[in-house]
């Protein structure tokens, strides 16, 4: 293997390096927008996070909304523990 063979295989692995770096940058920056718009087209979304409150480096609280309903999530430790909090009322459609 001569020193011209050497350089090509080497400046064929740094443009291929180089193009799985171009488009792993491009799906980073470009991919949630697009998953975005996509998600917004099918749809509204039934789950949102309303708040996260961290309680240690290994513990978390989540207050999630399913639908109407609210729940409490504890996650850490390799468990999520699970607290239904029950339908939300809406300022409009309290009677």
């Amino acid at each position: 293997m001569n020193f011209l063979d050497l350089f090509r295989a080497v400046f064929g692995l740094a443009i291929t390096l180089g193009l799985i770096g171009l488009a792993a940058w491009a799906a980073r920056r470009y991919a949630p927008k697009i998953l975005a718009k996509l998600q917004a087209e099918r749809g509204a979304r039934r789950l949102q996070v309303i708040e996260t409150l961290v309680l240690d480096p290994a513990r978390r609280l989540v207050l999630v909304r399913v639908d109407a309903e609210e729940r409490l999530i504890l996650l850490g430790e390799g468990r999520e523990l699970i607290e239904p909090r029950g339908p939300v009322i809406e300022s409009g459609d309290a009677k």
